[in-house]
């Protein structure tokens, strides 16, 4: 019989089809969806503290030929504390409504808001979080050290304000990512989980409007490979579990990641493109490819390609090393 249980941030899962944050997932409809399509775990759409303070700018922009100056300011304070109630009330109810963890998202940008919007979260009972940290460091002044400094102190001030499982999102653009990845993923202060890798929002150009555009927001099954190396190169070296994301369409995709040593596949472009039918397809999909190799549990293959467990580690880091792996010139 094939067991798809699995545990991720420490919660147990019935298979390891989480629902990545996005539009999927920010209504209540949208999450029984994804839980009555067979989802392992959701991640709610996150919370932005960008949009809150658009939000509150826009109030106060509306209010200031006629308000007195402390009024304005108590405005200002409350539309920041009010701003996460609708948010905070899609936590309480999809716990309520659906039977599987339930993982809330948010992405601020002041470290203040960090802390205040994960203590909320939590106690609005949320199952674990999912900090998605993307900023872009476009300061000249900014240097590389400063940026990875900054995610490790959004990740430090959230676990010390929670005491439910936290999950690190971030993008790939490090210029030396393992040890990023070991400094967030081992010790005391690690994160329970990170997430590879962040799409952020991309841009185009619309050369018949000379307009800067909206790029396409989904992703495609070539761009799976990123996270997967990664996943292959720090499966078993780090305290965290691994999240692989982007790129994922399928129940094979599912199952290169789970070789290479993730403990869960997020879900995001494949649904929007086939509906949420598709989560029952993939894990039909995982369970008949599991059948095949007679695998019974995740755990018979899990990591089981990483680099951890090759004869040849020193293959995986050789960014040429094409032939050997492929056979290709």
């Amino acid at each position: 019989m094939i067991d798809l249980s699995t545990r991720y941030l420490g919660l147990d899962l019935k298979n390891p089809l989480v629902i990545a944050s996005s539009g999927l997932t920010t209504t209540l409809q949208g999450v029984q969806n994804c839980a009555n399509a067979g989802a392992g775990a959701i991640v709610l759409k996150s919370l932005f503290e960008e949009q809150i303070n658009a939000d509150v700018t826009a109030l106060t922009n509306a209010s200031v030929d006629f308000m007195h100056t402390e009024a304005l300011e108590y405005l200002e304070g409350y539309g920041h504390a009010c701003g996460p109630h609708e948010y905070l009330t899609l936590v309480r109810d999809a716990k309520q409504a659906v039977d599987v963890p339930i993982i809330a998202s948010v992405n601020c940008i002041t470290a203040e808001r960090w802390a205040d919007y994960a203590a909320q979260l939590a106690k609005a009972g949320a199952d674990a979080l999912e900090v998605n940290v993307g900023f872009l460091p476009n300061s000249a002044d900014l240097t590389s050290a400063a940026v990875e400094e900054r995610y490790a102190k959004i990740l430090q001030t959230v676990k010390s304000r929670v005491d439910i499982p936290v999950a690190l999102k971030i993008g790939p653009a490090f210029s030396s990512f393992r040890p990023l990845a070991q400094r967030l993923g081992t010790g005391p202060q690690a994160a329970d989980a990170l997430v590879l890798f962040n799409r952020f929002y991309r841009l185009d150009i619309d050369v018949k409007t000379l307009k800067v555009v909206a790029g396409n927001p989904y992703s495609s099954q070539d761009e799976i490979h990123t996270s997967l190396r990664w996943i292959l190169l720090l499966a078993g070296k780090i305290d965290s579990d691994l999240a692989a994301t982007t790129g994922i369409h399928d129940g094979q995709d599912v199952a290169k990641q789970l070789l290479a040593g993730a403990s869960v596949a997020q879900l995001c472009s494949t649904i929007y493109r086939h509906g949420f039918v598709q989560i029952k397809t993939i894990l039909a999909q995982l369970h008949e490819w599991m059948e095949t190799h007679n695998f019974t549990r995740l755990d018979d293959f899990r990591g089981r390609l990483s680099q951890s467990n090759s004869e040849e580690p020193e293959s995986y880091e050789r960014l040429q090393y094409i032939k050997g792996l492929t056979g290709y010139e």
